[in-house]
């Protein structure tokens, strides 16, 4: 799955506050945000400053209740998408016995979620712009809770499958709308901490899931495992009636002064008139923006670009992470053993999950994308290929020990780098006029990738056992190495704008008019040796949605 959804942001995403990095330029005054449009650089709100009084220190209150309220639904909707995803791998064992599933059996159960969250992310966009984001949401919860118990009470197969499949529209919608609610009602001083949070609380709810696996496994409960994701569905269901909408959408239906009440709650009143034509002058340039998205598509370096970025979406699957995160008790099974004891075991998996993922999003910034991609995957290839042949060895408790310890370090090497550099890159290397469209393009990409490894997966092991399929996995890494070595674009310290403009020069330097060879290593910042992006402001990525 794609385990940690993009951190989008709303036009208001440029916006810096008392957290932020000082800089040459920090301090009020205006500078170009994400679009090259002038805003204003708010000072700290006097609401999160000491309180100078009763009358401040109620409204600071009132800010900090509408604080824990963002930061809640992006706890249940990050826990509910990787809960859902994760919680399947204790349930398979037993479902295999109850239903007396086929390998071609388990694989359509555990892939109907995801083809039904491929279609999910194509839809979310567009109902979150026609109902609203609140409104999604809480549509996106009301079939969490529909689909959580319609998987649990499943009487066949067929049941099931379509069950999961209406799951997978929830799962698939929210990992849209959820990182867009958050970036778009955030106050701008915790916004890329709330939209990283959304994206932590993913595989943390995955390890709630293999936490309450290995718990329910002693008595075989099932479907007490897949039903109980009802119940942080009907929190965030319950908790979405005491929250507004976003000011962008509430802008964008002509609905000013409801924007104008949702921006009090958390700026200080003299900001708001100036955010509120900030936010109405950037929606009207994003909605230009995308009247010309199918135009540019003709333009060869951005089709190039779209592909580059399919093929990372690809890659952060093709490479095994799923096999592991569905099928991990499956997988210590055929080393001989038993099956409480296997489900336990997946706990360590998502306890190294989230303990990467944390150190890869601290890194980022640091180190680059592109060595982070190229460092993990050189490590995933070693880690699988040491994994495919530990399943070679005779079973015994230390095999077994031996394989859930390389299991491990491969998902640190994954979640610490792939999971995190691509999901950063998507969010950043496409240009403003085909943004949202390619990332479309790369995030169904990702979901129908998913899907097939997962169908795949359990009818691999058994056509030529786990060591083989591991070696595979093992290949994949190698020319996904090969590929981001080649094509992968370095947009550490690099402004949107500025990487637009690398990203057509380098395309056309070749001759004038003249385009450079399609793939050559000069066509994408960062492919060459030679190639150094510029830097933005403070040294960081200006502008940016993945920016932290």
């Amino acid at each position: 799955m794609p385990l940690a959804g993009p951190p989008l942001s709303g036009p208001a995403d440029t916006d810096t506050g008392p957290d932020s990095d000082p800089g040459p330029d920090h301090g009020p005054g205006r500078r170009a945000g994400r679009h090259g449009v002038p805003e204003l650089r708010m000072a700290a709100p006097t609401s999160q400053m000491a309180p100078a009084g009763p009358r401040e220190s109620v409204r600071a209150r009132s800010a900090k209740r509408f604080i824990v309220g963002i930061a809640a639904i992006a706890a249940l909707g990050g826990a509910l998408f990787g809960y859902d995803t994760g919680v399947i791998s204790g349930a398979l064992p037993f479902m295999e016995r109850h239903f007396g599933l086929t390998s071609l059996g388990e694989g359509i159960i555990t892939s109907a979620l995801l083809i039904g969250a491929a279609f999910g992310s194509l839809i979310g966009g567009r109902m979150a712009d026609a109902l609203g984001r609140r409104n999604s949401l809480l549509w996106a919860g009301s079939v969490f809770i529909g689909g959580a118990l319609a998987v649990a009470l499943s009487p066949s197969v067929p049941f099931m499958t379509v069950a999961r499949f209406v799951l997978g529209l929830a799962v698939g919608s929210a990992s849209v709308i959820t990182p867009l609610y958050l970036s778009e009602i955030a106050p701008p001083h915790i916004r890329g901490r709330l939209v990283s949070f959304n994206s932590l609380m993913i595989v943390s709810g995955q390890l709630l899931a293999y936490l309450i696996n290995a718990v329910l496994a002693q008595w075989a409960a099932w479907r007490w495992m897949l039903g109980l994701a009802a119940l942080p569905a009907v929190a965030l269901f319950a908790g979405l009636f005491f929250l507004p909408d976003t000011p962008r959408w509430y802008i964008s239906k002509g609905r000013p002064n409801e924007a104008g009440r949702v921006l009090h709650r958390t700026l200080p009143a003299e900001d708001v008139p100036a955010e509120l034509a900030r936010i109405d002058q950037a929606r009207a340039l994003e909605a230009d923006a995308r009247r010309g998205a199918w135009q540019q598509l003709r333009t060869p370096w951005v089709r190039r670009l779209l592909l580059v970025g399919i093929g990372l979406a690809a890659v952060q699957q093709i490479t095994g992470v799923n096999a592991v995160v569905y099928f991990a008790p499956k997988i210590l099974a055929s080393t001989g053993l038993g099956t409480g004891a296997s489900i336990t075991a997946t706990i360590a998996i998502g306890a190294i999950s989230v303990l990467a993922t944390a150190v890869g999003m601290s890194l980022i910034d640091r180190v680059g994308r592109r060595p982070m991609l190229l460092a993990g995957l050189a490590g995933m290839a070693v880690s699988l290929a040491l994994l495919g042949a530990a399943f070679r060895l005779p079973h015994s408790t230390a095999v077994s020990a031996l394989v859930l310890g390389l299991m491990v370090l491969y998902m640190a090497f994954m979640q610490a780098t792939l999971n995190t550099g691509v999901w950063l890159l998507l969010a950043e290397m496409f240009p403003l006029k085909v943004r949202g469209l390619a990332m479309g393009a790369a995030v169904f990409m990702m979901w129908m990738v998913n899907f097939g490894v997962a169908l795949a997966f359990p009818l691999l092991l058994d056509a030529v056992g786990a060591g083989t399929t591991f070696w595979f996995f093992g290949v994949m890494c190698v020319l996904s190495l090969v590929f981001c070595k080649r094509y992968a674009p370095e947009t550490k310290g690099l402004a949107l704008e500025d990487l637009e403009h690398e990203l057509r020069r380098a395309a056309t330097k070749a001759a004038p008019g003249k385009e450079s060879p399609s793939g050559s290593a000069d066509s994408i910042p960062g492919g060459s040796s030679n190639g150094r992006p510029g830097g933005g402001p403070n040294g960081r990525p200006g502008g940016s949605p993945g920016r932290s």
